[in-house]
């Protein structure tokens, strides 16, 4: 069997029997036929450990655009970047683990490793600054009641904003629950705070239309752009996003005591370690243990 005929039923693979999103699966294909092309490859044993170091270096030294669908590039070097060179690789092995399952001959996807990356560091927002932007919104009218309810729930929920945006407008609030589908379609529940509640019943008790999720008339861009804003308002200084204050409401779990497992289900995190990025920020305890032991001068 050809590469690209093996490749085509490993996409149906992820479509039919994993499940994947479409957007998933053409993440897949993108990455692995990449791959077949720049190396010419027709027939699965031409994908040997020397064919993939090749394929790392040439990923590692190429330039392109940081718009549309270009690889990212790192302003510091001018070339993509390790986390998206990464998202080939990871491609490439699942790619061979499927053949292997199916006993299908080919390269063992162990061989390929990953590109080391450098601890991520997180922004978050401290108690003082949180209070700050989420009382910024203080009108009374709509815009400012909608706005005050995002940013609670994002506080609240820990949301990604792709999440956020596909909130259903009937959801139970009684319950202080909601299930939400996340990352790779899969089902979890997030959990809403007394405050959240109530700026979202505000808010629904004032907007004029009936039909429609919760927060259907914005985009994930004009959220995005409406928190900067907000973000000024309280005088914040840093790069307010969604995403730093799904980081804020990580931290502000583990820093009163959540256990990491907890959280990375609220997380929606496949992999604990994806979640432990958070705990560095959060061992607050490490700081009265220098305060106690350390040599005063």
């Amino acid at each position: 069997m050809s590469s690209h005929d093996s490749l085509r039923q490993f996409l149906e693979h992820l479509e039919i029997e994993r499940g994947s999103s479409l957007k998933t699966v053409d993440n897949y294909n993108r990455y692995i036929s990449k791959f077949l092309t720049w190396g010419n490859i027709k027939n699965l044993n031409e994908i040997t450990e020397d064919k993939i170091r090749e394929f790392r270096l040439y990923l590692n030294r190429l330039p392109g655009s940081t718009k549309g669908m270009g690889p990212r590039i790192s302003k510091s070097e001018n070339t993509m970047k390790r986390n998206t060179q990464n998202y080939y690789l990871i491609a490439i092995r699942q790619f061979l683990k499927y053949l292997g399952k199916r006993g299908i001959t080919a390269m063992a996807p162990d061989k390929i490793d990953l590109a080391k990356m450098k601890e991520r560091q997180i922004d978050f927002l401290t108690g003082d600054e949180l209070k700050r932007i989420l009382s910024a919104p203080n009108g009374s009218d709509e815009k400012s009641l909608r706005d005050r309810a995002i940013l609670e729930m994002l506080f609240s929920t820990g949301l990604r904003i792709s999440e956020l945006c596909s909130l259903p407008r009937d959801i139970n609030l009684e319950r202080d629950e909601i299930s939400i589908r996340g990352k790779g379609e899969k089902v979890r529940v997030v959990f809403i705070s007394d405050t959240a509640k109530d700026a979202i019943k505000n808010y629904l008790k004032i907007r004029k239309d009936l039909r429609g999720g919760l927060f259907d008339d914005l985009t994930p861009r004009s959220i995005q752009r409406m928190i900067k804003i907000y973000a000024a308002k309280a005088g914040i200084m840093k790069h307010v996003t969604p995403h730093v204050l799904r980081h804020s409401f990580a931290t502000d779990l583990l820093s009163n005591g959540a256990d990491i497992r907890s959280v990375q289900v609220m997380l929606g995190h496949a992999n604990i370690a994806t979640t432990q990025i958070y705990t560095h920020v959060t061992d607050a305890h490490l700081k009265d243990i220098h305060k106690k032991f350390h040599t005063k001068s």
